[in-house]
């Protein structure tokens, strides 16, 4: 199955990137770490050409921190910078600062050489909707300066914001590519949030989930939801319906509502830290 949408806006957007390009020394592209590969966006990559870039992964605090770091490894042995980092943490915050610092530096050295006074770096920050951007662009100005929200896609322009006298940051809305050719691809990005539900259907999200727990991490399944292997899908369904009270008139479960359930538990960390994607 291919999964295809594209907003008319992430078509203007994916236009202004490649147009003010030119203007930065460096890209910081936000992933999320529980799925490093799958929130890049692959239709940037040609865009980007040779520019020096910094992959931020984010919602570390969500992630499984071994695999976490397993990715920090395979970014550098690629020769790509790379931090894992809680957007709400003021120390990893200033590691996103230092790292693009020393990512501008050789421009701002450049510079001198010619006899020329430095300005500030300049950096693009790219992601795909609900990564995290807003809310790290708000850290990183020590104020807020972009909406944040709950929901993909809320920031829809373009804007210039000055981190202290550090470097100044380039915001873009976030894009999705047009088609996600692996349907894997977007199952992972539904199941942590990163496009909306009405995308996919949420049961089959949930059971995708539920899979995942099962064949990489049944202790969090059994110390969830009360088991940690099963043949059928209904009957887990019927299970977790059961044990949290998803009943409907005549004592059926409801499977939209255990859909609910194990997606907002996934999300907010409280079946516990899971990666969706490894190095290997």
């Amino acid at each position: 199955m291919t999964i295809q949408w594209f907003p008319g806006h992430m078509a203007k957007a994916k236009r202004e990137v490649a147009e003010k390009l030119k203007l930065v020394d460096f890209v910081i592209e936000l992933v999320d770490a529980r799925a490093p590969l799958s929130s890049q966006n692959p239709m940037l990559h040609g865009i980007l050409q040779e520019k020096p870039k910094m992959v931020v992964l984010m919602k570390k605090d969500l992630a499984d921190p071994e695999i976490t770091e397993k990715w920090i490894q395979h970014f550098k042995n690629r020769g790509v910078t790379s931090v894992a980092i809680e957007a709400n943490r003021k120390q990893d915050v200033q590691k996103v600062i230092q790292k693009a610092k020393d990512l501008g530096k050789e421009k701002l050295d450049k510079l001198r050489a010619k006899g020329i006074r430095p300005r500030a770096s300049r950096a693009m920050i790219i992601g795909i909707p609900n990564v995290g951007k807003s809310t790290l662009i708000n850290r990183l100005a020590n104020k807020k300066m972009a909406t944040t929200g709950d929901k993909p896609g809320v920031t829809k322009k373009q804007q210039w914001i000055k981190v202290k006298k550090e470097f100044e940051l380039l915001d873009t809305p976030g894009i999705l590519w047009p088609k996600f050719e692996e349907e894997e691809v977007g199952y992972r990005l539904a199941s942590i949030g990163t496009i909306k539900d009405q995308i996919l259907p949420k049961e089959d999200v949930a059971a995708y989930v539920l899979d995942y727990l099962k064949a990489y991490y049944p202790a969090f399944l059994e110390e969830r939801f009360g088991f940690e292997d099963f043949d059928d899908m209904m009957e887990a369904f019927e299970h977790i319906g059961r044990k949290r009270g998803c009943l409907e008139s005549g004592g059926h479960v409801n499977f939209e509502k255990v859909s609910d359930i194990i997606l907002q538990d996934l999300r907010d960390g409280k079946i516990g830290l899971i990666s969706f994607e490894r190095p290997e």
